[in-house]
């Protein structure tokens, strides 16, 4: 019964740390589908792609770099393609 109680246990955490590990890989990604306009995924969906070189996404940082960029934007510090524009 003891080996039984141990089994379940270890069965317990693994599954524990798998649906862990699942909601952190799809949460954000349903964050962003949720929030994010559909006519703005695809520029997000690039941005996202182009400050993130790792094997493993890391959606939050990637995501607070889209919303400084998009808010620079906004402002006019920078012109569409990108580059510094006039002060």
């Amino acid at each position: 019964m003891n080996f039984l109680v141990i089994a379940a246990l270890v069965a317990a955490l693994v599954a524990f740390f798998l649906v862990t590990e699942l909601l952190a890989a799809a949460l954000p990604l349903l964050i962003v589908i949720v929030l994010v306009p559909a006519h703005e995924r695809p520029a997000l969906a690039a941005l996202v792609a182009a400050t993130d070189h790792r094997r493993r996404l890391r959606l939050w940082p990637a995501l607070r770099t889209a919303v400084a960029t998009r808010r620079r934007l906004q402002a006019g510090r920078y012109s569409t393609s990108g580059r510094p524009g006039p002060p």
